[in-house]
């Protein structure tokens, strides 16, 4: 069920692209991002006072909210400029390398997770064609996919420490204050603000059901593997890839979907296909949080 869970909350966070995409016509990247992360505080904030949650707001919890949010800033901040000096499909290539970074990380190894890797790594290539030349945006975006790999890892422990609600508000909160200044520092104009139906779509589905799948994706990683969260994460650009070609017309090519089926195959041999060794390594990670 958790990894099922993990599987939809990627489809939300695929649409995500296109959403953005559009909206990005309107309203410049970062000042999106605050408008996203506020929306997203707005709502988790009215679910707790909707469910009479207590916030945890112990030395502990803020320690863990702070780590888990730098990481997470540090990728969109990351992702975000390293897209003015790269193309979008190096971008997408080497933002998903986490699914590669996160077991060099845990130094969690089978023959399951290498064979998966390696089959996602092979899908992302075919899928977005990025170039073999390295520019200052490339290192950039690989310093965005370790950093996401890094919150990836935070997860898997700080959720299974501590009240996972409260957690998501606190990472939520610091990433609208953080993108403050850097909305500022953009100076959009005012009429970037206007409310019109591409912006409040894009807003509702990364400030809305994004914020829900980021939600869903804590609870899961108290009982999920990370190495096995950032294999299900990978199948984010096919998602978005396909929705991208339904909603927007992009084309997609056979060696796209060539690419595309390569990595969700990499899900349901490294994530979704039960096994031994996967009870082993959850039950080890549950033993060692």
């Amino acid at each position: 069920m958790p990894r099922l869970a993990l599987l939809l909350t990627t489809l939300i966070w695929g649409a995500t692209f296109p959403a953005t995409k559009a909206a990005l016509e309107q309203i410049p990247p970062l000042s999106f991002l605050f408008l996203r992360f506020f929306l997203g505080t707005v709502l988790v904030a009215g679910w707790f006072a909707a469910a009479g949650h207590g916030l945890r707001y112990d030395r502990g919890m803020l320690r863990a909210a702070a780590i888990a949010t730098g990481f997470l800033f540090l990728g969109y901040l990351l992702q975000t400029v390293g897209l003015r000096y790269t193309s979008a499909s190096n971008s997408a290539f080497l933002t998903a390398l986490y699914v590669v970074i996160v077991p060099l990380i845990l130094r969690r190894f089978d023959r399951r997770i290498i064979l998966a890797t390696s089959v996602a790594t092979v899908g992302l290539w075919l899928l977005v064609k990025p170039s073999t030349t390295m520019s200052v945006g490339d290192l950039m975006t690989l310093a965005c996919a370790a950093a996401f790999a890094a919150h990836i890892v935070c997860l898997e422990r700080f959720s299974r420490l501590f009240d996972a609600p409260s957690l998501l508000l606190w990472q939520m909160t610091a990433m609208t204050l953080l993108f403050i200044p850097a909305m500022w520092w953009e100076d959009a104009p005012v009429e970037a603000f206007a409310p019109t139906a591409v912006l409040l779509i894009g807003l509702g589905v990364t400030g809305g059901l994004a914020t829900g799948a980021f939600a869903v994706q804590m609870w899961a990683q108290q009982l999920v593997p990370a190495q096995q969260v950032a294999l299900v994460f990978a199948s984010e650009p096919a998602y978005a890839a396909w929705l991208s070609w339904y909603f927007l017309g992009e084309t997609l090519d056979a060696q796209g979907w060539l690419g595309s089926g390569l990595i969700l195959l990499a899900v349901v041999v490294g994530a979704l296909a039960s096994g031994a060794s996967a009870d082993a390594e959850r039950g080890g990670a549950a033993a060692t949080a």
